[in-house]
């Protein structure tokens, strides 16, 4: 199993507003615990023993007494300036006390993602990237109309028909290395390795739910309220 993680924790709650209370969004509480810190648990939990937190200038201090005693260590990789997506991955891969592959992930989202296999998918198909992809409950009504523009029905919460990157993924060293500096990995790196045919899929068909304003972060210590497994 991985010994290390990266997970991307710069963002400023600017949509949460009042209610991030003024901390960084990885670090707004649902149901009493940090939102980051479920990750690092079930990270944890699947054998990662050292979490690298990619965040801003000053923050790091905060992260890192927050997150302590949540079964990995924590270091925290300030960035010297905002480095987008892919470029704090990058500056926090240098951070790194081992090489070879390593999860990498948001630390905005409640996902319960099965990290072991995602890593065995990724070793199984030998690329130089695994990323997790979902089929997201749609935020509309469906309604079902045949041939001849009949309305047969509706439904409720029903998946979109395609997959999407949900941000969760095991990176190789090779793949780190051809980041940008600067910018976002899924616009540059992605596509270059997708056309390469060393990008792979893992699906995943359970719980994502980002957290970007009040109503997801609502929705979010609702279901932790409700699922209390959450909290072991």
């Amino acid at each position: 199993m991985l010994a290390e993680a990266i997970i991307l924790a710069g963002g400023k709650a600017e949509r949460l507003g009042d209610a991030a209370g003024g901390r960084p969004k990885s670090l707004v509480e649902v149901a009493g615990r940090p939102l980051v810190g479920y990750q690092v648990s079930r990270l944890a939990r699947a054998g990662v023993e050292r979490v690298i937190i990619s965040c801003a200038s000053g923050a790091g201090p905060q992260f890192e007494r927050e997150l302590a005693g949540l079964g990995a260590e924590i270091v925290a990789a300030e960035e010297p300036e905002r480095l987008g997506r892919g470029g704090g991955i990058k500056f926090a891969a240098r951070s790194r006390a081992s090489e070879g592959d390593v999860f990498a992930l948001n630390g905005d989202e409640l996902v319960d993602v099965d990290f072991a296999a995602l890593l065995e998918d990724h070793r199984r198909a030998g690329g130089l990237a695994t990323i997790t992809v979902a089929q997201p409950k749609s935020q509309f009504g469906l309604v079902e109309v045949d041939d001849g523009d009949v309305v047969r029905g509706f439904r409720e919460g029903a998946r979109v028909p395609y997959w999407v990157n949900c941000g969760n993924y095991v990176l190789s060293a090779e793949a780190i290395d051809r980041f940008p500096d600067v910018g976002d990995h899924e616009s540059t790196t992605f596509p270059e390795l997708a056309a390469e045919g060393a990008l792979h899929a893992h699906r995943h068909n359970g719980l994502w739910l980002t957290v970007n304003t009040p109503k997801e972060l609502r929705v979010a210590s609702e279901h932790v309220a409700a699922h209390p497994e959450w909290l072991t």
